[in-house]
């Protein structure tokens, strides 16, 4: 959060993840602050993506 927090307008910030559980939470949290994000999925991993406004 703190990256997302300090980065400079248009930096692009991701959030890599391997627990889907915790993905889910965060996913969860960041939609009740009213943070958008774009979800991107691999095989092992999943990725938030964030771009500073």
């Amino acid at each position: 959060m703190k990256a997302l927090l300090e980065a400079p307008p248009g930096e692009t910030v991701k959030i890599i993840m391997n627990q889907a559980n915790a993905f889910q939470d965060l996913k969860e949290y960041l939609s009740e602050q009213g943070i958008g994000f774009r979800e991107i999925y691999s095989r092992e991993q999943m990725t938030l993506e964030f771009c500073k406004k």
